[in-house]
């Protein structure tokens, strides 16, 4: 078992980011209280929005592209501007259920191009007036404000609509399941707790990324004998294998529970594979 230092260097912690900060603002507090050398957050969330904003510590940080790249799951508040019923504004929704075409807004950091983002799901879940609860699943890098200002453009007459509120709900396999997503003020008692030499709050809250990576890509087991020269870069070789190598390109490599690191499956003769990122 790894102890809390070893955790604080390669982990996860599932945060409830408040409406206010930004997520930028968000981690550098998580890494200043905890005092590490990095921290990041996986996938922006605007300083309005609250929510599920994961936050990699340490060498952790490195994986971020990898398992950031996730379906999210919002809830919010649309303001319509004209009143309609929800039988009409359903039919109006389902052309955005799918692939859609977007252009980030103007403030957004990415190159202003248009780009094609899967809406998984898009529903009601209640309507009072002018004023409509939605749920919606979305690709990474969807924009939820410009969706909803879209829809408002495609209402009749171009009626429109903006966004109220917004909370992220879930973030590939991060939710908001109760004792499995923490406040700043319950995080920052727990750091209180570890300085005082109870360290069990704050582990309780730490993820190690090797479950949420086993959890999310396909798992390859290696030779006992291979480990010591695949810890220092070593591509890896059919002979470094214990099972079967997966469909999917990018995958994990374990030495029994141990991880060793994450590769991408390459064409080059006796070289059946190439690290993105190695656990030493």
């Amino acid at each position: 078992m790894k102890d809390t230092k070893q955790l604080l260097n390669f982990s996860i912690i599932n945060i409830d980011k408040p409406s206010g900060p930004t997520s930028f603002q968000v981690s550098q507090f998580i890494k200043q209280s905890l005092n590490i050398s990095k921290t990041s957050h996986m996938g922006t969330l605007d300083p309005q929005v609250s929510g599920v904003l994961p936050i990699t510590l340490g060498r952790a940080c490195r994986l971020s592209e990898i398992l950031m790249h996730r379906n999210k799951t919002y809830v919010g508040i649309m303001r319509l501007h004209k009143e309609i019923s929800k039988a009409e504004l359903e039919k109006v929704m389902a052309p955005f259920i799918g692939e859609i075409t977007q252009l980030p807004p103007v403030r957004s950091r990415v190159k202003r191009q248009e780009r094609v983002r899967e809406i998984i799901s898009f529903k009601i879940l209640e309507i009072n007036s002018k004023d409509v609860l939605f749920e919606t699943e979305v690709q990474a890098g969807t924009y939820i404000r410009k969706l909803i200002h879209d829809l408002g453009e495609a209402l009749p007459n171009k009626a429109g609509a903006h966004m109220l509120e917004l909370r992220r709900t879930k973030a590939g396999i991060f939710t908001e399941e109760q004792g499995k997503l923490y406040n700043l003020y319950e995080f920052e008692s727990a750091v209180n707790e570890y300085k005082k030499g109870n360290e069990e709050p704050l582990r309780n809250m730490l993820i190690p990324a090797e479950e949420i990576i086993s959890s999310l890509l396909p798992v390859i087991k290696i030779n006992s004998s291979s480990e010591k020269q695949l810890l220092i870069g070593k591509p890896l070789m059919k002979s470094d294998i214990k099972n079967k190598l997966p469909k999917e390109k990018v995958f994990a490599l374990f030495n029994k529970d141990k991880f060793i690191g994450i590769y991408k499956l390459c064409d080059e003769e006796d070289i059946i594979a190439r690290p993105e990122f190695v656990y030493n």
